[in-house]
């Protein structure tokens, strides 16, 4: 099948919809585990050819590979690796609460280039993934990657933290000062901040509805994740974890790749944040996808698809 037309992938993201492996649009897949600090990953490998790999850390933390499987349509010039990091899917989930840490996700990258063999690479990193594909070139471990793709992006949390809380001000009916008062009297598990947090997710993390089945498959893996409760927090807007502090907007002139960021017009993770790393890495491309969120590759697959192409080529 031929991805490179919008046709195809919109028929790729039927069929996954529909249960179909990618191996039935004549994508080859092989699957396995690999060693990484604190346990084991399952990771899948789709496609084959000549061009570098493109290897994709999904966000959360622990919302496991299955939404990112529409990027599968680019693994007809090239493998598309996806991997479920430590904590959720079909990674291990080890209990104990001191590993789930920023540095031991990025030695978890390394460690799984090592087992896999990818010395030559695209990175693509998406929302929690963003940070660990920045966090690892800053450390000046990306010796091998040729390009890098950083969507639903940010190099700071409390920047991210910042913009949620101005779109929370911005829900229809007072809203957020409802989201607020709840939270003063401990009522996170009502009925009614239950609402309106799905208000906000219906608003700024996805805006397609139905959910494709591998997004819903992904924000079911989320809720049961104890990499996203200990890194994250509780919600996408309440992040009190191990990553709350993180910042690395100082740093980005470390990276020297060549970069598109991509965003949704009403992603949870706002623009200006986008913009500081589209200012920060020279050279880098910004592209901002019309009536998309956070979830882009979902809401608009085929052009998703098709942007990403056309910055490999």
């Amino acid at each position: 099948m031929d991805f490179t037309r919008r046709g195809a992938v919109a028929a790729l993201s039927a069929g996954l919809a529909a249960g179909l492996p990618l191996s039935a649009f004549g994508l080859p897949e092989q699957t396995g585990r690999a060693p990484v600090p604190g346990g084991t990953i399952w990771w899948k490998k789709v496609g084959s050819g000549a061009k570098p790999p493109l290897l994709t850390l999904h966000g959360g933390p622990g919302a496991g590979h299955n939404y990112l499987l529409p990027l599968a349509a680019l693994a007809n010039d090239r493998p598309v690796i996806f991997y479920d990091q430590l904590g959720c899917g079909r990674a291990d989930s080890p209990a104990d609460e001191k590993i789930y840490t920023i540095q031991r996700a990025v030695d978890e990258v390394s460690a799984v280039r090592k087992a896999l063999g990818l010395d030559r690479i695209v990175l693509f990193g998406h929302s929690w993934g963003s940070m660990l594909a920045i966090e690892y070139l800053c450390q000046g471990r990306g010796h091998g990657v040729e390009k890098l793709i950083l969507g639903g992006a940010l190099a700071s949390v409390p920047q991210a933290m910042a913009g949620q809380q101005r779109l929370i001000a911005q829900l229809p009916n007072g809203g957020g000062k409802r989201i607020h008062a709840l939270e003063a009297a401990h009522k996170e598990a009502s009925p009614e901040y239950e609402k309106l947090t799905q208000q906000f997710y219906d608003l700024h993390v996805c805006r397609r509805k139905p959910y494709p089945p591998e997004l819903a498959a992904s924000f079911d893996i989320v809720g049961k994740s104890i990499a996203y409760r200990v890194m994250n927090g509780p919600n996408e807007f309440t992040i009190v974890g191990v990553i709350k502090d993180w910042e690395r907007r100082r740093d980005l002139g470390r990276i020297k790749l060549p970069t598109l960021i991509t965003t949704g017009q009403f992603d949870e993770v706002t623009l200006d944040c986008h913009e500081t790393i589209h200012q920060g890495i020279k050279g880098s491309r910004l592209k901002v996808f019309k009536d998309c969120s956070h979830m882009t590759m979902s809401e608009q697959p085929a052009a998703y698809v098709a942007a990403l192409r056309a910055f490999l080529a």
